[in-house]
This record gives C-alpha cells, structure tokens and sequence, in this order.
C-alpha cells in the first residue's frame, strides 16, 4: 500500500520520542447530518492526512471534533462547505492550551492537587500513604506493561464485608484528570472530615486502579500530550490499541476500528493487551466483592450507562441506574453549576463496543456500572487546565455520594 507522505511524517513524528507540538492546530467541532458526510469523515478518519479525530465518526446525528494541522485548515473548511456540514471552531491553537494547561512554578512541597502529576510521582504518593494508613490501606502489584511499567492498585477498607466499589482510571493515556480526580477522591476518603464522605468511606470497600495504561500516559508526558493508546507497534508504523475497545463483551460490535492507525483500534483479537488483562485478572479475582463498577474518562460531563455496542437492548433494571445517574447529575450541579447529562452510552454519546463498563456488567453482571465524561464541553477538551483539577474533583465526589445513596434506596446493596 502507498503510503502519503504527509501520512509518513506525521506517524513517524509520534513514534520517534521527539516532542511533539501542535503549533496553530486547530480543534472543530463538526455535526455529522447524513450518510455522505458520516462516509467522507470515516474515510478521513481512516486516512488521516495530518487530521486527529477526538472521537470516531460512528453515526449520523453526532458530533465529532477534528484537530486540523494548520496547513490544512483551507482545505478543511471547503471539504466541509462542499459537504453542507456545520463546522464551529472551538480550540484555535492546541499547542497554547498545552503551553499554559500546568502552572507556570511548581510547588515542590507534597502531592497537592495544583498541577498534574507524573507516574511515579503518584506511585510514591501512594507508597507514603500505604506507610502512614496501613491498617485500612494496601497496594497491590497487578501486572506490568507491555513496556515494564507496573500497574497497580489501591484497596481501603474500614471493615470486612462491605459492599466493593471498582474505580478504573487513565484507560485513555491524554486523559489526566481522570488520575488527577482519581488520586484526590483518595485523598478524601482518607482525610476528609464530611460526614458524608466519611460514611462512603467506611462503608464500601474501595478498589482503585489510578493509572492503568502507565506506557501510554508515560508517552504524554514525554513526547505526545495528545496520545491515547497504548503503546505496542502493532504495525510498522502505528502503535497502541485504545484499550476501552478492546474487552471481549460485544468486541468489534460498533464503534470500533480495525485499522491499526485510528484512535479506536480495538487491537487483533479480544483481550489482546496485556494491559487490558492486568484489569480483567484483578476484577475477576475480587468480582464477587464488587458491586458497583466505575470508569473514569474526560471530556463531554456525561455518565453514561451501559451498553455501548450496536443495536444493544436496555438493561433490565434501566430505570432504576437512570435514578442513580439523575441524583448523581443534580447532586454534581451544585457545587458549581456544572451541567451532566446521563443516559445510555449509544444515545447520549455514540456507538462504542468492547468498553470495561460492558465487559464488567455483560460478562460479569456487576450489580451496577457506569463512566464518567468528566470536564468540560471543548473548549479546552483533553487540555483542561490544572487549576481545574479540585473543582472537578469535588463535584464528582459529590454525585458518588448522591449515586450510592440512591441506590441503597432502592435495594442494590446494604451498608
């Protein structure tokens, strides 16, 4: 096959360990209307050219934001005015979010939730807080990487017998807030004062895989911030599989790319990762203490609720989760004013397969399962700038709290 050359520089720019910067790329937002358009950006998507799609164009009737290289906005702006398709600008230069998303000194004195964290920063973050809280707190050496990292989780627990809650966090590399929030939630269980967050606290058990992609969110911290696989070269030219495509519930059903190249590579076969088998042998080994599994991802403010694959059917107790997401939406506004919608993933986002949220509850029928879209709506995206980190981080608190009340109300499990 002919590979453009525009193609070849751009794949070898993210493979080779050089910086890479997004200087004047732009990010747009464009509405996919009809079969035409969904056919011209699937092919696009497919053969990218320099273009990054945000999310895959699956469907008519949605969404997809497009990072354009500045050489070929023109270009981009007539195939859009050729096809009749609404295009509004939302990030004018990538690389300016990228420049000031961190703040500009870093304290150097603890953790802190002011500035995101590399890897082994949160590692050792974790180790000191095992060290200080030991007889609730333990961490567990899961697996490693494909490119040796460990992967590990966190377990608290106050007592034998509580209902478990599993948090997965950073499946998606570019995502940091989804570890940031992670870590912070930690945090207050651990110290937080609040009745209410103390209840929860005391009365599940918590399991809480901060980082469970570390060579991808390793590769945005050193080469590409927009990176979002992981990070095995499954072809000469394009590494990585997007790992929430990957688990063998519905794979390949929707959603999903078998083009190594794409952002939704759903990899060769399912389960293909070794990444994706460290959370499947960790959650199988402790599922029947799970009630209530959780993914964390960013951007859209979304709880969406399974199933994502196509033409799936509603879950049995669908109202019941869609009470659950309401309170948990109404109790995240109020903090802040911060609008989530909810719904099933395929309505209120797009069609997607092989995702954990799916695999826990249609492989594994947890009593409950949910993701999280955290901040914001796009005009910072992936991007979202540091001194965000607690605002989002309390909200989200806030509708678990709100989430798990409801469903004690209606019978899902007992504390």
């Amino acid at each position: 096959m002919r590979i453009p050359c525009l193609v070849l520089t751009a794949v070898l720019a993210l493979t080779s360990g050089e910086l890479v910067r997004f200087d004047n790329y732009r990010v747009y937002d464009v509405a996919i209307d009809n079969v035409e358009q969904l056919q011209v950006m699937q092919y696009l998507e497919q053969f990218p050219d320099g273009y990054i799609f945000w999310e895959s164009p699956v469907q008519t009737g949605m969404k997809v934001s497009i990072m354009v290289p500045p050489h070929k906005v023109e270009d981009f702006q007539d195939l859009c005015s050729r096809l009749e398709m609404a295009v509004s600008l939302k990030i004018e230069n990538v690389q300016r979010l990228i420049d000031t998303e961190r703040p500009a000194r870093r304290k150097r004195e603890g953790f802190g939730w002011e500035d995101y964290h590399t890897l082994d920063e949160i590692y050792e973050w974790i180790d000191g807080l095992v060290a200080q809280y030991g007889d609730i707190l333990s961490v567990e050496l899961i697996g490693h990487s494909y490119e040796g990292r460990e992967v590990r989780a966190v377990k608290l627990s106050h007592k034998e017998g509580n209902p478990g809650i599993f948090v997965e966090s950073t499946i998606h590399a570019r995502e940091w807030i989804t570890s940031a929030t992670t870590t912070w939630i930690l945090n207050q269980l651990l110290t937080s004062t609040d009745p209410e967050v103390q209840e929860i606290a005391r009365n599940y058990d918590w399991y809480i895989l901060p980082v469970v992609n570390p060579d991808g969110f390793n590769y945005t911290k050193e080469t590409n911030r927009m990176w979002r696989k992981t990070r095995y070269p499954h072809s000469v030219l394009c590494y990585g599989v997007d790992m929430n495509r990957n688990f063998p519930h519905h794979w390949m059903d929707g959603g999903s790319s078998i083009n190594p190249c794409t952002e939704t590579y759903a990899g060769p076969e399912p389960a293909s990762e070794i990444e994706t088998k460290n959370i499947m042998n960790y959650f199988v080994e402790k599922k029947e203490k799970i009630h209530f599994y959780l993914s964390f991802h960013s951007y859209g403010q979304l709880i969406l609720l399974p199933f994502g694959y196509q033409n799936a059917e509603k879950v049995e107790r669908f109202g019941d989760w869609m009470e659950m997401a309401e309170a948990a939406a109404i109790a995240l506004s109020k903090r802040y004013g911060t609008l989530y919608q909810f719904g099933n993933t395929a309505d209120v986002l797009y069609i997607a397969s092989g995702s954990t949220r799916d695999w826990a509850l249609g492989a594994h029928n947890v009593s409950i399962a949910a993701s999280y879209e955290f901040r914001d709506k796009g005009n910072y995206g992936f991007i979202l700038p540091a001194d965000q980190i607690v605002s989002n981080s309390e909200e989200v608190l806030d509708s678990l709290i709100a989430f798990l009340a409801k469903a004690r109300e209606l019978n899902y499990f007992k504390v």
